[in-house]
C-alpha cells in the first residue's frame, strides 16, 4: 500500500497478442449477446 504513494512507478504486465486476441473476441460475443436480448425490450424487430 505504501508503494502506492511513494512516487515510484510499478512496471506494467503486458499482454501477448494472443491474449488481447481472446479479450477482442469475448467483448464482441458480450455485444452482440446484450443486443439480442436487449431487442425484445425495447420493441426492436
Amino acid at each position: 500500500m505504501a508503494s502506492l504513494f511513494s512516487g515510484k512507478a510499478a512496471p506494467e504486465a503486458t499482454a501477448s497478442p494472443a491474449d488481447v486476441e481472446k479479450l477482442h473476441a469475448k467483448i464482441g460475443q458480450l455485444l452482440v449477446e446484450c443486443d439480442f436480448f436487449a431487442m425484445p425490450l425495447f420493441g426492436w424487430a
